[in-house]
């Protein structure tokens, strides 16, 4: 009888096999990067937030335990997918989703910037056949990994706008300007190629929009994800328990294999908190706001103690416990928002003073 292996049983054993071996150069080598994604794609695993929700959560977890890069660089094509399948826009489903989940085509998303008070960075006004653009994008993944990606940008009643932009520094027919940034230079995840850009009068036509938002969109759909980006902390938490294992294993030092027991079970119940409380409504928003700030607590003493018990190795910049420590640093704050912001510092100040 022919068993089927599940779509995580294929991801688990080609990250363990392909990615692992190369976390250190995929994390600053976008050629890597590149090869690690494709494969993803060779086994149909890059539409999963699209096809299954409550397996993309589980697919997180266990991707950013092997590499923080491929785990953020995937995400943005996850939510591109996701986002095209949900949207009203048939012509445009057609073109792209049968791609998508083997990377043949490659779509990342510029909407973060939507979650920031204030005047928006990116605004919208609609004009004759679609929306005219105007304004600053702060933050885009994929530069040369990616063909195209998902904009978001505000209508002045706070309706958003989302379309389909060439990934590129473009002009349009109308003489509109988009124009990129070198990468940044970032602490952790470089090879992921994240840029800004500059939009200059630029016409998205109505055959390129996705769909409309109401107000306060944004807003809603983070607090409803809010667990969305702690997945991934919870897998950077158990990346660094297996350095931490691996160290204590490698030195016998008793000390070290108590600290990784401890861990350990913290980490398990919060994973397990964490699954029990995955469907909107089972618990409140100020209790899944606690659930969030605890996994990304986890992260930064899990990564910590892989640094410590590595010793002065783990100052190296290719060490995989330094790696790890900086990804910790990142899921700190992906996807932040103030109330994110405020629970993650209220656990951070909880502890009481100890001699």
């Amino acid at each position: 009888m022919t068993v089927t292996s599940s779509p995580l049983d294929i991801a688990e054993r080609y990250l363990d096999e392909c990615v692992a071996p190369q976390a250190n150069l995929i994390d600053h080598d976008s050629q890597a990067l590149q090869r690690a994604f494709m494969g993803l794609g060779d086994h149909a695993l890059l539409t999963l937030r699209a096809d299954n929700q409550v397996l993309f959560r589980r697919f997180q977890e266990t991707i950013s335990r092997y590499s923080g890069a491929l785990a953020f660089l995937q995400t943005q094509h996850q939510s591109a997918a996701a986002m095209m399948a949900r949207s009203p826009n048939k012509t445009l489903k057609e073109e792209y989703l049968p791609d998508l989940a083997r990377g043949k085509r490659r779509v990342g998303v510029g909407f973060s910037h939507l979650r920031r008070p204030g005047t928006p960075p990116m605004q919208a006004h609609a004009v004759p056949g679609g929306y005219q653009l105007q304004g600053f994008i702060p933050w885009i993944t994929g530069w040369t990994l990616f063909d195209s990606f998902i904009l978001g940008a505000m209508l002045p009643d706070g309706t958003s706008v989302f379309g389909m932009m060439p990934f590129e520094t473009s002009q349009d027919e109308q003489g509109g300007e988009l124009r990129l940034s070198p990468p940044l230079e970032m602490a952790a995840l470089t090879s992921t190629q994240t840029v800004t850009a500059e939009v200059k009068q630029w016409f998205l036509a109505d055959d390129q929009v996705l769909f409309l938002k109401p107000p306060n969109w944004m807003h809603h759909n983070s607090q409803t994800n809010v667990l969305h980006h702690g997945f991934f902390a919870l897998g950077c938490a158990r990346a660094g328990l297996d350095i931490l294992n691996q160290a204590a294993e490698r030195k016998n030092l008793p000390f070290l294999k108590s600290s990784w027991t401890r861990l350990d079970e913290e980490l398990q119940a919060c994973r397990q908190a964490f699954f029990e409380s995955e469907g909107e409504g089972v618990t409140s928003y100020g209790d899944r706001l606690k659930l969030r700030a605890w996994a990304i607590d986890l992260a930064g003493r899990c990564s910590y103690g892989a640094v410590a018990a590595s010793g002065g190795a783990a100052n190296s910049l290719n060490h995989p416990a330094q790696r790890v420590y900086r990804e910790a640093l990142v899921y700190a704050v992906s996807g932040q928002t103030e109330d994110v912001m405020e629970a993650t510092l209220n656990r951070l100040t909880s502890a009481e003073f100890c001699p």
